[in-house]
């Protein structure tokens, strides 16, 4: 025979220990003929009686003792396979995270998860990497444990938890000449502007919003990323649009100063990814729930 059937295993392990099909039958809650049948099986598929009857009952043949070890750890790991996930204690673990995410995320949230980690899970480590078009199968492949960003690249196909809301604020240098407190439309249109072409984001879609108000940027100079944008804002009367929190976290590092857009810019939302593979993995749960309670609108962290 050669499919072998789990359940057969358990009777197989209640008669060596009991030496008795009817008591290892009681055991199980299944009728005596029953596992009779399965006994019958068993000697089947082994070629071998496994059980003889004796004066003082079903003694082991000695294939039957031979197996008996290796079919009990094969059932114990089974039932531990099957059973609950185990915990993820964060004090004693030593895991390394991998995230994907925006390098605003890099700015605006890094900072103050890794030093909640710090007292929290002192052994892990975070390893960030950038959003890329090759982010959706890192997720799946499990090279990356979270994405965390606005990223409508992976809207579909992943599980996703919105953790905030986010606008977009204009920055320019603290001394600008022609800028004061507030920034007119016709101010706006007539600076030049940085504009920060961000892989695998979702910031484009404030073009398509002062597109449709049928606003223009004098655009002079592109960068790929948000990190240094601050720093030439800073040292040039250029203007540029960046999300709020980033505006904010850079006003504090470098001399420039936030300013509302002349016109309504689009709202988004600030995401976790992750698949469906690590929905249940206790280490990825935990993450999860880390930043939302770090960085969620109704998280405690807020």
């Amino acid at each position: 025979m050669a499919k072998l059937d789990l359940d057969w295993l358990g009777v197989f392990v209640e008669v060596y220990k009991t030496q008795s099909v009817s008591r290892a039958a009681q055991t199980l809650g299944m009728e005596q003929a029953s596992a009779s049948m399965v006994l019958t099986k068993l000697r089947r598929h082994f070629d071998d009686p496994l059980f003889c009857r004796t004066a003082t009952g079903m003694a082991p043949t000695p294939r039957a003792q031979a197996i008996y070890p290796d079919v009990v750890e094969a059932l114990g790991r089974l039932n531990k396979a099957r059973g609950a996930a185990q915990a993820f204690l964060p004090r004693q673990a030593t895991r390394e995270f991998r995230i994907c995410m925006t390098d605003i995320s890099e700015i605006v949230l890094l900072p103050r998860l890794v030093n909640h980690l710090q007292a929290t899970a002192p052994s892990l480590v975070i390893e960030a990497e950038k959003t890329t078009p090759d982010s959706r199968r890192r997720l799946a492949s499990g090279d990356v444990d979270l994405a965390v960003g606005f990223t409508p690249d992976l809207e579909a196909g992943f599980y996703q938890q919105a953790l905030f809301a986010q606008d977009f604020v204009c920055l320019a240098a603290s001394e600008h000449p022609r800028i004061g407190a507030t920034l007119t439309r016709k101010a706006f249109a007539g600076e030049s502007h940085i504009l920060v072409i961000a892989s695998g984001t979702g910031h484009s879609i404030v073009d398509k919003v002062l597109a449709s108000n049928k606003v223009e940027r004098r655009v002079v100079l592109r960068v790929p990323s948000y990190l240094g944008v601050a720093r030439i804002v800073a040292q040039t009367e250029f203007l540029v649009i960046v999300p709020r929190q980033l505006g904010q976290a850079l006003a504090e590092q470098e001399k420039v100063k936030v300013l509302e857009p002349p016109l309504p810019l689009p709202t988004y939302k600030v995401k976790q990814h992750w698949h469906e593979r690590f929905n249940l993995d206790a280490g990825n749960i935990w993450l999860r729930q880390t930043m939302a309670e770090l960085f969620s609108e109704n998280g405690a962290g807020r």
